[in-house]
Formats: structure tokens, sequence, C-alpha cells
């Protein structure tokens, strides 16, 4: 049986990784990006037991809540691709509008989620939390991460010429074999 694990294979490796970080120095903000991708992922993928929970609950702003976080969740993706455009400087506008709209999306996120945890704990509830309307307690984990999804794309932006000058300083150059032999070039005009 042949070894699977070759010095080939294991270069192919640490060049994707090598192509990885060099595409991570020239653009940081792929980080913060994927933060907020993975925010909208989590907040309209589990739409469904969202929706049920406002129907089921029907308490005071919950469907303006909810329209309220997936018009956001969508625009702040949008706004934020003009946070930083391709070899310019960022867009301070654009990044405050991001800020400004995720703080109004966890603002509404807590705003639902006092609604759910008012209505699974009063003492005449007619839900049944744990079983028919299980629904309620994913929607209500849903969005419990959403909104901590939410503050950690906040401190990622903030903080991304930090760690931007941290991942900057990462050694991505190729060694070749028979180079440390080479002299330095000149580079002169002989054309006089």
């Amino acid at each position: 049986m042949a070894n699977n694990n070759t010095p080939k294979q294991r270069r192919g490796f640490k060049e994707f990784v090598r192509k990885l970080l060099v595409s991570l120095k020239r653009n940081p903000s792929i980080i913060p990006m994927l933060a907020t991708v993975a925010s909208f992922l989590l907040f309209s993928l589990n739409l469904a037991s969202i929706s049920n929970t406002t129907v089921k609950i029907n308490s005071n702003n919950m469907g303006q809540c909810e329209f309220v976080g997936m018009l956001l969740s969508i625009l702040t993706m949008v706004v934020f691709l003009n946070c930083f455009p391709k070899r310019q400087k960022p867009n301070y506008i654009m990044i405050a509008i991001y800020f400004v709209m995720t703080g109004v999306l966890i603002f509404v996120d807590t705003v639902y989620l006092s609604r759910i945890d008012t209505a699974i704990s009063a003492p005449d509830t007619p839900f049944d939390a744990t079983g028919a309307d299980s629904f309620i307690l994913t929607a209500q984990s849903v969005i419990t991460v959403h909104i901590i999804l939410l503050i950690v794309c906040v401190a990622l932006v903030a903080l991304l010429p930090l760690y931007s000058k941290l991942i900057k300083k990462i050694n991505t150059s190729i060694e070749v074999e028979g180079n440390e032999d080479m002299a330095a070039i000149e580079l002169t005009d002989d054309a006089e």
C-alpha cells in the first residue's frame, strides 16, 4: 500500500496556508466580513423558528423586531462591502453606518429576546417550550447567539487596524533552494 502522505501533498497544504495568509495580508477585512456573513446566515437560516415564535407569542413589537432584524442583517452586509474598497482608504462614513446598523440590530434582538423571556416566564404561560412549542427555545438560543456574533463583528471591525498590522508581519516568502548562493545583481546603467 502506498504512503498517501507524500512530500508533495504536505507541500500542497503548506502552499494553501501560505496563499491564504497572503490573501489575508492583502485584504484583512475578510475576517470581519466572514463574521458578518456568519451572523446573517445564522439569523436567516433559523427564520422559520423565529417566525413561528412571533406567531405563537404575538407580543408587542415582535413582528417589527423580526422584520427590522432581517432587513438590517441584509443591509449590514451591503454596507460592509462599501466600508473597505479595494486598494483605497477605508470609507469611514460607511463604517459609522455599519456600527449604527449593528447597534440597532443588537437593540432589536434584545427587545425580541425580552419578549420571549417574558412570555416563557409568565406564571400562566400557555406555551410548552420543551414540547410542541420547542421552536421557542430554538429562537431564543438563535437570537442569543446572533447578539454575541454581532458583538464579535463590531469588535473585529473596531480592532481591524491592530490585527491587520500583526497579520502583515507574518512571513509568507518562499525559500527557493539554491538562492542562498546567489550574489546580488548590480543594476547600473551600462549604456554610457
